[in-house]
């Protein structure tokens, strides 16, 4: 018999299924992964590191780019060392109090992500609606505030969840068929009513997800009709060019979202949820500061004057 646990669950631990590859893929796919993992914490540390040390780039976007990419490295960083551990070892077992610190890291930097997104959405349409106070309208003070609610927010908004999920009773299975502590992958574990786990679920995604999306399509209709009414071409471009990359990163995080999400419960396979949030949690992270680095001039100029400071320096030595 299963020692039970305080909180209402029959198992001390979870068994976490994530791929199951062949003996031939196995290696290939850590190294693919590993590579993925590592390329995030590298760019979006570099862009960290950029942002500090140009004082050209101390300006309000920027900031909010460099709480993104922490954002980026974190959130990919609560399921990534699991997935690697797991691609080539035979433990895939996760005692219950880590799957819950691991569900609860994940929610929190979700919902930071759309948070951080709406802030940066808010900066771009300040910056082409109102370029005259600009600096006035985005001040250190209100960058601050506007990078502190969605630390705060997504930290705070996570709770309720957590303490709901955890109350569970998992009676049934301890298998969970993931890659990480997946919450609708627990959902399906339950044995018990689950009804006000789906409601906070559902109350939490209007207030965050659905308010945070209506914000920055709202700030960018306001963009595009500034944008229209610019009488040059040249002047359209260049404020169209401000939020390109932003826009980009914007399109590309909520059709991912759209993807997992927006499916008929019907028609929702676990399997097939499994590969999408690895491309929600891998791949998006991994292209963001590719497409910030790409279409931003500022930052590919930070690039040469850290490169020729350093040469110089190193050449004087």
């Amino acid at each position: 018999m299963p020692e039970v646990v305080p909180n209402g669950s029959s198992f001390t631990e979870f068994l976490i299924l994530g791929f199951s590859p062949s003996e031939k893929q196995k290696v290939p796919i850590f190294l693919l992964f590993l590579l993925i993992y590592l390329f995030i914490v590298i760019s979006n540390t570099l862009i960290i590191a950029l942002i500090s040390l140009d004082s050209n780039l101390h300006k309000p976007m920027y900031f909010f780019l460099c709480n993104m990419s922490f954002l980026d490295i974190f959130f990919t960083s609560v399921t990534a060392p699991t997935l690697l551990h797991m691609q080539l070892s035979e433990a895939k077992r996760i005692s219950f109090r880590a799957c819950m610190a691991q569900l609860y890291l994940f929610n929190s930097f979700g919902a930071m992500e759309y948070m951080v997104l709406t802030s940066m959405a808010y900066d771009r349409y300040q910056a082409i609606c109102n370029p005259l106070v600009y600096h006035q309208t985005m001040s250190r003070n209100v960058c601050c505030i506007l990078a502190a609610l969605p630390w705060g927010g997504g930290f705070i908004s996570a709770i309720p969840i957590n303490i709901l999920i955890s109350a569970l009773c998992y009676c049934s299975s301890n298998r969970i068929n993931h890659f990480f502590c997946d919450l609708t992958a627990l959902l399906m574990l339950a044995c018990n009513d689950t009804s006000a786990v789906e409601f906070v679920i559902f109350a939490e995604g209007v207030l965050i997800v659905l308010n945070c999306f209506l914000l920055t399509v709202t700030s960018y209709g306001f963009i595009g009709f500034a944008i229209i009414r610019i009488g040059s071409s040249k002047g359209r471009f260049k404020a169209f060019s401000t939020c390109a990359s932003h826009l980009t990163v914007v399109i590309l995080f909520y059709t991912m979202i759209a993807c997992l999400y927006m499916k008929p419960s019907s028609s929702y396979s676990l399997s097939d949820g499994k590969f999408l949030s690895v491309f929600t949690v891998n791949v998006t992270p991994m292209l963001n500061p590719v497409i910030y680095t790409l279409r931003n001039k500022d930052i590919r100029e930070a690039v040469k004057n850290i490169y020729h400071f350093f040469y110089v320096k190193w050449l004087s030595l």
